[in-house]
């Protein structure tokens, strides 16, 4: 089991965002962003570097195949944020209280998701390579189809989740503190959990190789 890489960010002394509209393919560098309402606005294809987004509003927030690099989303929250092919790359995301996330086809790398509620968040068919979720509750995340490589669950509630058609290699489940898969009990290859876990599970493995436990 190869240990997950974690993020290195370190922020330079910040300017204030000066305000105004996100703009498509918008080049932001050395920003931030707090206590702003981005709501309804479009970033689509922009680059943010070393910057921080703050207690900041998402709501239906177009982000969509964005660039964040060296960045800190601290206390974000909104719903129908759309991220999807979105690349984050030693990127901190804290706290975050969001649902309804779109991250499909989402390319993440040295990723930090540390605490905070994500409700049905959108995953299906992204590339995570060195993340790990810490101290967070993900209900109802779809990986469906997804790469993960070494990623990482620390003191999370995983409610509902769909692991279909996901390739796995060097993922720590043991630190899940409830671990509840709803779709592709099958797709545990590459994965590793503890005896209890494994105890918690048999009744869907069971059930998935056929076998009626009496």
């Amino acid at each position: 089991m190869r240990e997950v890489r974690r993020p290195a960010v370190r922020l330079p002394d910040l300017s204030p965002y000066p305000g105004g509209e996100l703009e498509t393919e918008g080049d932001y560098d050395g920003l931030e962003f707090a206590d702003i309402d981005l709501a309804g606005q479009s970033g689509r294809g922009a680059r943010f570097m070393d910057c921080a987004i703050r207690r900041s509003a998402l709501d239906e927030t177009v982000l969509s195949r964005a660039r964040f690099i060296d960045s800190v989303l601290d206390g974000v929250r909104g719903v129908g944020t759309d991220l999807s092919q979105v690349s984050l790359r030693d990127v901190e995301v804290l706290d975050a209280r969001l649902g309804g996330v779109q991250m499909h086809a989402a390319a993440l790398e040295r990723v930090l998701v540390r605490g905070g509620k994500i409700d049905f968040l959108n995953l299906r068919k992204a590339k995570l390579k060195d993340v790990t979720f810490e101290g967070c509750v993900l209900v109802e995340a779809d990986f469906a189809g997804a790469e993960l490589e070494r990623v990482s669950f620390d003191d999370c509630t995983l409610s509902q989740v769909d692991f279909s058609g996901v390739r796995m290699r060097d993922v720590d489940l043991r630190g899940v503190a409830r671990l509840d898969i709803a779709r592709g009990i099958d797709r545990l290859a590459g994965a590793v959990i503890s005896s209890a876990q494994l105890m918690d599970l048999a009744p869907a493995f069971a059930a998935e190789i056929g076998v009626r436990v009496e």
